[in-house]
């Protein structure tokens, strides 16, 4: 009994070192580093009551062995370390808000939240600790779900998408596209970013999630060619489903937030959109999460090379092709008509390195005419906003709040234009 509580408190310690410290970059660790740090961090309250029970209820039985050995001495001492360091992580899940609104304060205006309509209320700031103490319990009964439409129309299952919706209805909502990870290869459109589009759906948004083609079947750019579909069917059709097709936003973590920044940056470019080329793909704002912005490594870094040479190359582009490469690198589709941007990144990230975020945010400032913000979150791993969390919860809020000042403004600017014809 005391050799497992020792080795117990022992793994619980060197999770929360890693939480921590997490390793990163080109290191072989890097993906185990993110797994071990990306559930201690965002689920620390329930670790760290984990931890203080286990310690109270082998305290209470040690009289009936003899009073504590040197072996639980040393478990507990590992267990009170471990405790501070989830007690930091929690105080820093709830900073969070902090990070996110001087983002938005920067970005946006110092008083944004007054124009915003409706107003956030102080619930609106609050941690929603309902939520975050049961993590999993994602499902809303204010919000619908009308499941796998075919937006393609050819049948097949990547080419579907959910809607989720206000149950009680409205018309002219604001939409947002949810293009999930998985690393181009996994994963489908009811497994992730379900946290925010019930949050949003529930607070009078319209959320789209398609499906798309995953490689290594698929390859470079069907992945976006498809998308762009999904973009265009949604703007050809959301309002029967009471969306605004004038608002259409995109959000996304990991490959998804690499898709959503390529959607937001490739606007209406007849090269991945072969036969609908017509079609309006403009987006009015992109939030991407953690994304992969260097695919082709412009900004050299050995994580980089390794991420194209080991992977990508092989089965995300089939080949060695430096022209599809570029083609495919956010970095280099920056330009003056990007849509308003919000991209949150955890500077922690074991998979994605934050630099990429940096760097991104970096050149749509120095040539964008809209407003980017950026929020870099201390402490956060990859994949943060999976289930709730304190983080989460924080992030997804502040996500809501830039997309309706974002709506509001893009209503101002329709009215003006609208005045403008008129005279």
């Amino acid at each position: 009994m005391a050799s497992r509580f020792l080795r117990a408190s022992a793994l619980g310690a060197a999770l929360t070192a890693n939480a921590l410290r997490p390793v990163g970059g080109a290191n072989p660790l890097a993906i185990p580093s993110f797994f071990g740090g990306w559930l201690t961090s965002e689920l620390a309250p329930q670790n760290l009551a984990i931890t203080v029970a286990g310690s109270a209820v082998h305290i209470a039985g040690s009289g009936r062995r003899g009073g504590l050995s040197r072996g639980d001495r040393l478990a507990l001492a590992l267990n009170a370390a471990s405790a501070a360091g989830l007690v930091a992580m929690v105080r820093q899940g709830m900073k969070s808000r902090e990070v996110v609104e001087a983002a938005l304060t920067e970005g946006l205006a110092n008083n944004y939240v007054a124009r915003l309509d409706p107003a956030p209320d102080k619930a609106d700031l609050a941690t929603p600790w309902r939520h975050v103490l049961m993590p999993w319990n994602i499902k809303d009964p204010r919000v619908k779900r009308v499941a796998d439409i075919d937006y393609v129309g050819d049948g097949s299952f990547r080419h579907r998408l959910d809607i989720y919706r206000p149950r009680e209805g409205g018309t002219n909502l604001p939409v947002v596209i949810q293009i999930h990870g998985g690393a181009w290869v996994i994963s489908q459109k009811n497994q992730q970013g379900l946290p925010m589009m019930t949050h949003l759906a529930a607070r009078g948004f319209i959320c789209v999630a398609p499906n798309y083609p995953l490689s290594p079947k698929a390859k470079w750019p069907e992945h976006l060619i498809a998308l762009k579909r999904a973009v265009a069917w949604t703007r050809d059709n959301i309002a029967d489903y009471g969306g605004d097709p004038s608002f259409i936003t995109v959000t996304g973590g990991s490959a998804g937030g690499h898709l959503a920044a390529m959607l937001g940056l490739t606007a209406n470019d007849p090269a991945y959109q072969p036969g609908f080329e017509s079609a309006d793909t403009s987006l009015q704002a992109c939030v991407p999460f953690y994304g992969v912005y260097d695919i082709g490594n412009v900004l050299g870094t050995r994580a980089g090379w390794q991420r194209l040479e080991w992977f990508l190359a092989r089965v995300m582009f089939g080949g060695r092709d430096k022209e599809r490469f570029d083609n495919a690198t956010a970095l280099l589709h920056v330009g003056p008509d990007a849509p308003p941007f919000f991209v949150i990144h955890g500077a922690h990230d074991s998979l994605v390195p934050v630099a990429e975020a940096r760097e991104l945010v970096r050149r749509l400032r120095e040539v964008s005419k809209e407003p980017v913000v950026y929020a870099e979150l201390p402490g956060t791993q990859h994949g943060f906003d999976v289930f709730h969390s304190i983080r989460g919860a924080h992030v997804i809020r502040a996500v809501e709040r830039f997309l309706r000042w974002m709506y509001a403004e893009n209503k101002r600017g329709a009215t003006a234009r609208g005045r403008g014809t008129a005279c």
